[in-house]
């Protein structure tokens, strides 16, 4: 018996009827669902993709007529507020920030408690410490490094940072480490 025409293939793992694909489209669709509600649900809002946003000039000057600034702990040569500044090349962690009296809007991201820390140390060893941060009383830095340690002013309205469009989506916080005094 000859065959005419192209040779049949089966594929084991195809569904044969509209029922099974039916079934087979209903699983991924739901899996799919339920991936994209777990993202949702671990979706944090205002989230920004940079955390090196700089500090306005009236923000500063508001702060700098009161203090007079000396040194700018986390800077850039394009956003430093102080003549005197650390770049990240220079790491203001690993510096000595003596008794100057710093100006202090650090990273926003994961290793913003580290600079809180720095600052709070820093202030007992002869520093006056003013840092800008988000008001984020809940986390583990504000506990261990802000609360019954340091001078908390609060800021009215929200700041709009130096190239971003919008206000920043946090209500931001003044932050004062004085030098300790026996």
């Amino acid at each position: 018996m000859n065959l005419y025409g192209r040779p049949r293939l089966y594929y084991p793992d195809r569904p044969a009827t509209p029922a099974e694909r039916q079934r087979i489209f209903a699983r991924k669709r739901a899996e799919e669902l339920q991936r994209l509600r777990q993202k949702l649900a671990q979706k944090v809002y205002h989230e920004s993709k940079r955390h090196d946003w700089e500090t306005p000039w009236p923000v500063f000057r508001e702060y700098d007529a009161e203090f007079h600034f000396t040194l700018d702990v986390c800077a850039t040569p394009e956003t430093a507020k102080c003549t005197r500044y650390f770049t990240p090349a220079d790491d203001g962690l690993v510096q000595d920030w003596g008794d100057d009296v710093c100006w202090m809007n650090p990273p926003y991201g994961r290793d913003i408690g580290l600079w809180m820390e720095k600052a709070y140390r820093s202030s007992h060893a002869g520093a006056t410490v003013v840092c800008l941060v988000p008001s984020r009383t809940g986390t583990a830095w504000w506990h261990a490094w802000v609360l019954e340690k340091a001078e908390i002013r609060h800021r009215k309205g929200r700041i709009t940072f130096v190239g971003a469009r919008d206000p920043a989506g946090f209500d931001s916080v003044v932050v004062i480490y004085r030098p300790f005094l026996v």
